[in-house]
Order: structure tokens, then C-alpha cells, then sequence
């Protein structure tokens, strides 16, 4: 089959699955999608082992030439990003903007330190001494929260404002960074090229930086484009061209795409939209991309299940998976509780804050795509023949389904026992959904 055909089959399964459960009331939607596709996974698995590889090799095959990090990274991401950031009110924003700032900054390099110092530490006891430089690259993948699982997950299930904002706030634009500090520690560890210092800052300005105002260049043309448009469906039609086109061409000019669709969704959510499009049309608009988020969450989840079938496990492997998940949780706390300790210090917040942005710091479908897009055949060290690629996929493909599974379907709780506390903090308005934009 081709990948088209394969995938065609996949968006099926995912939307069937979807469909299903969304009768599972206990479970949050992409939770119950993703649990579902990790037993369908097993069962292949099982029944590849008592019959043989008639069922298992075809399946492993499809989900390979698939390309998951191609898939995501370079299709689905810029959709999604693009919706999330369609929702994001500037007047909430400013509110946040330090907070936000920090976090996506501050946190992230502070996670990515603490995993990648915390493992080199504790690799020789658990009997894989590893180089400094895929230790950090560990932590560069997995320290940013991704925007997909928190927009899909922590924004259906009405957080405090000030909280919800930040969390929001925190994925959207920390996936940019982490995408940059990923590629520094990527090339540090893998090009036979030094990487100076003054190469990681024009890497940081060109991807960070360029992409930014890439961003709000597209905001800008389509900005243009909104006073040719003769019908509201030409005006929900022409905003496919910033995910599709202008994600492109971001890759095209070295700029970071993510941060292109962020900065160019919450300028023509905030700019474009009010200028140009009634309260009816904004509800249809907001309908048109409601559905398109719907549909990739539905199908990236699925694949999340799956992607079981290409993970190498190995009996050498356990210790480090073990590991893998405190230590993620250890380096998020670190990297929330100490930028918190500055910020109470000029504001009040929930008491439950800490908490949720710990807890709610999901990982998900980015963290696997970068771990995919390892190169092969790098070994852990002369005495080995394990695969860097395959050590760093197992310890993220853990912390993704932990994530996925155990804190997303406990955060509810956290958050329902948040909004009992009165705020403490003036609250800005509720932000609006996609199906509100105004």
C-alpha cells in the first residue's frame, strides 16, 4: 500500500475509535484513543508472536514508510499549532507574558539540564555509561511540553484563567525553543564539526527570532488576502494557506515553522479576524478549524498507540525506562517550583498553580517525532552494540504513554479541586474557545 492509502486507513480507525470513545464518559477523549491503540498494538504483537509475521510485518512496514516524524513534524504540527494559537486572546495574554516568557525560556533549559546532568550521573549505575552530549539530548526532547496534548487535553477541562493561560501559553511557545535547543545538542552530537557558542545564538536568532516574525509576515499577507475574499467560505478557505503554503516555506527559509504558526494565528486571531469577519462567520470559522484540530488529535493520538510497533525493546533497556519517568517528573517540578518562588514573590496564584503545570506538563507526539528523527546506527559506546536512537526512543515512547495515560486521565481531579479555591489573583476574562472566537 501507499502511504496515502495507509494513512487513508488510519484517519478511519482513528475517527471510528473516536467515535467509540466518546461514550467512555471516565476518560478524557484522546486518552481513551490512545489507550485503545496501545491495546490494538499488544494484540498485534501477541498474535505476531503465536502466528507468525503474516499480520505483524505488514502492519510494521505501513507505520514505517509512514514516516511519523515526517507525518507530524512537518504536517500535522502546523494545523494543530495554527488552531491552538487561533484561540489565544492578547488581552489575556499580557497578563501572563512574564510567566509565559519564563516558563518557555527559563523552564525549559532548566529541565534540559537536570535530565541530561541527572542521567550522565546515574548511566554507570545502571550499566550504560552514556556521553554528556545524549544525555542533554534527552532532556532537549522531552523537557518541552507539548502544545498538542495540553490544547487537546488540559483546555476541555476549564482550569483557573491565570492557570489555563499559562499552560497554554507555556506548550504554544515552548516547542519552538525546544525545537532549538534540540537541534544545537543534535548537531553537538552527531556533526564532526564543532559547534561554538556563537553558532548556538545565530541558530537561536534565525530559527526563535525568524520565525517569529515570519509569523507576523503571514499574518500580514493574509491580512491582504481577507479584502479579495467575496464569501465567508473563501475567508475560512484562504486561512488553510498559512498551515500548508506558509509552513513550507518557513522550512524552506530556515525559520522555525512552529513559532511561524504560533505568532501568525494569535496576530490574525486578534488583528484579522475582528476586522474582517461578523460574529457569524467567526462562528463558523471557528466551527471550520474546531474540526480540523478534532481530526489530526484523533489521528495523532492513534498513532501515538502504534508507534508501540516500531519501538525496540531491549532487556538491557528496562533500568533506563524505569528511570525515565521520575526523572522527567524531578526535572519538571525543578524547573516550575523555582521560577514560582520568584513569581509569588509580585503576584498571588492558586495554590493548586505548581501543581497543575507539573502534573499537566504532557508530553506527547513532538517528543517522538524527535526522538525518531535520530539518525541510526550511532552505538551507545564500542562495547555495545545498542543504538543511541534506540536507548532515547524507549525512555521517550515511557514518558510519552505515562504522560498520555496516567497524567492526563488524573489531572481532573487536580483541577476540579483548584477551582474550589477562590481566585486570589484578579481573574482576566474567560478566554474564548475556537467556537467563540470574537
Amino acid at each position: 500500500m501507499t502511504s496515502y492509502q495507509i494513512l487513508c486507513l488510519l484517519a478511519t480507525l482513528a475517527l471510528t475509535t473516536s467515535l467509540i470513545s466518546s461514550h467512555l464518559h471516565r476518560l478524557q477523549e484522546t486518552v481513551a484513543i490512545t489507550a485503545f491503540s496501545l491495546c490494538l498494538s499488544l494484540l498485534v504483537l501477541l498474535v505476531g508472536k503465536g502466528l507468525g509475521d503474516d499480520i505483524y510485518a505488514p502492519l510494521v512496514q505501513g507505520l514505517q514508510q509512514l514516516d511519523f516524524d515526517a507525518v507530524l513534524l512537518k504536517g500535522m504540527l502546523g494545523f494543530l499549532l495554527f488552531a491552538g494559537a487561533l484561540q489565544i486572546r492578547l488581552k489575556v495574554l499580557r497578563h501572563q507574558k512574564w510567566e509565559i516568557l519564563t516558563l518557555s525560556l527559563l523552564s525549559t533549559g532548566i529541565s534540559t539540564c537536570v535530565v541530561g546532568g541527572v542521567l550522565y550521573w546515574i548511566a554507570p549505575w545502571l550499566g550504560l555509561p552514556l556521553q554528556l552530549s545524549h544525555c542533554l539530548l534527552f532532556g532537549a526532547l522531552i523537557s518541552p511540553t507539548d502544545p498538542i496534548a495540553v490544547l487537546a487535553i488540559i483546555k476541555k477541562l476549564g482550569a483557573p484563567e491565570d492557570i489555563a493561560i499559562q499552560v497554554e501559553g507555556e506548550s504554544l511557545f515552548n516547542d519552538g525553543i525546544g525545537l532549538v535547543i534540540f537541534v544545537s545538542i543534535f548537531q553537538l552530537a552527531f556533526s564532526t564539526e564543532p559547534l561554538t557558542l556563537a553558532d548556538v545564538g545565530s541558530l537561536f536568532l534565525r530559527e526563535a527570532l525568524g520565525g517569529i516574525l515570519y509569523g507576523a509576515l503571514l499574518a500580514g499577507a493574509l491580512y491582504l488576502l481577507f479584502r479579495l475574499c467575496e464569501d465567508d467560505a473563501q475567508l475560512m478557505l484562504i486561512t488553510l494557506s498559512i498551515p500548508t503554503a506558509g509552513y513550507v516555506f518557513a522550512e524552506t527559509l530556515g525559520v522555525s515553522g512552529p513559532l511561524a504558526m504560533v505568532s501568525a494565528g494569535i496576530l490574525i486571531g486578534n488583528v484579522c479576524i475582528p476586522k474582517y469577519f461578523s460574529h457569524f462567520e467567526r462562528l463558523k470559522l471557528g466551527v471550520f478549524w474546531s474540526l480540523i484540530q478534532a481530526f489530526f488529535n484523533d489521528l495523532l493520538f492513534l498513532l501515538l498507540g502504534l508507534i508501540l510497533l516500531l519501538v525496540h525493546f531491549d532487556t538491557e533497556l528496562w533500568w533506563f525506562v524505569l528511570t525515565a519517568i521520575p526523572l522527567v517528573l524531578f526535572a519538571r517540578t525543578v524547573s516550575v517550583l523555582l521560577p514560582y518562588l520568584g513569581f509569588r514573590l509580585f503576584k498571588s496564584y492558586n495554590p493548586y498553580a505548581e501543581g497543575i503545570l507539573i502534573w499537566g506538563g504532557l508530553r506527547g507526539g513532538l517528543a517522538i517525532a524527535m526522538a525518531m528523527s535520530l539518525p541510526e546506527g550511532t552505538t551507545l559506546s564500542a562495547a555495545s552494540e545498542l543504538s543511541v536512537r534506540d536507548l532515547l526512543l524507549v525512555m521517550t515512547y515511557a514518558v510519552v504513554l505515562f504522560s498520555i495515560l496516567v497524567q492526563g486521565s488524573t489531572i481532573p481531579g487536580l483541577i476540579k479541586r483548584s477551582n474550589r479555591v477562590m481566585p486570589v489573583a484578579a481573574q482576566a476574562r474567560p478566554s474564548p474557545g475556537l467556537k467563540e472566537m470574537s
